[in-house]
């Protein structure tokens, strides 16, 4: 498919996932009545079903990446072309801030708000390569084994990871960078962005590689299953 096309599918895509995760986190905030533990249950939920959606409707199409550490992990295993790739990622961090200004506007609330929430320290940057090394796991895996599930296991894997991690699952730097100009629940200070991108691309390596150790592990007893014949 032209690459035109699939940047398109990855804009609406990255848009509208940060459109949700902002938009439900000030829902869930104004409906829980200020109560943290609702608001996140609120925005797990609404951020799990837009992924099943978009990467249903959307995979076909780009891919579904969504997530420049996504992109960059396929550009390693040889699946995009360093020109795809960078183009990608431009598109994601572009969309992601618009999916931001958006769920702004639907909201009458300021369109650029420098990020409040402070998300820093060790046990913080653990969550995020922890968070970041599960979801490109669940990806990789899930197209060696069961590719028609992505969607699921994706939305599954997310969901889950909003609330057994401390940091309630970032996973993607575009999202990282995107988060920082909202004061609204799911904010991050602007200073502390840098910490969970490097987290993420930190985990997205120990991804590669222990899928590549379970792709060898895995190919092992079928290369031996064979025993020789001696006459």
């Amino acid at each position: 498919m032209a690459l035109g096309r699939r940047l398109l599918a990855e804009a609406l895509g990255t848009a509208a996932l940060l459109a949700t995760v902002v938009g439900s986190g000030i829902m869930g905030m104004t409906l829980s009545g200020g109560d943290a533990g609702l608001a996140l249950l609120a925005n797990a939920a609404a951020t799990a079903a837009i992924l099943y959606v978009l990467i249903t409707v959307l995979g076909p199409l780009s891919g579904a990446h969504f997530n420049p550490v996504v992109t960059l992990a396929m550009r390693l295993r040889g699946a995009l072309t360093t020109r795809e790739a960078l183009a990608y990622v431009g598109v994601q961090v572009l969309a992601a801030v618009a999916g931001v200004l958006l769920a702004h506007a639907m909201f009458e609330q300021p369109l650029l708000q420098p990020g409040t929430h402070v998300r820093s320290g060790a046990g913080q940057w653990l969550s995020e390569a922890v968070a970041t090394c599960g979801l490109l796991l669940t990806i990789l895996l899930g197209l060696r084994q069961r590719p028609a599930a992505i969607p699921l296991l994706v939305a599954g894997y997310i969901f889950a990871a909003y609330w057994f991690t401390a940091s309630t699952s970032f996973a993607n730097p575009a999202v990282t960078l995107a988060r920082a100009l909202t004061q609204t629940f799911a904010g991050i200070r602007p200073a502390d962005t840098g910490g969970f991108v490097l987290a993420q691309l930190a985990g997205m390596l120990l991804a590669l590689g222990l899928e590549r150790g379970l792709a060898v592990a895995s190919a092992a007893p079928a290369a031996t299953s064979s025993p020789s014949r001696t006459t």
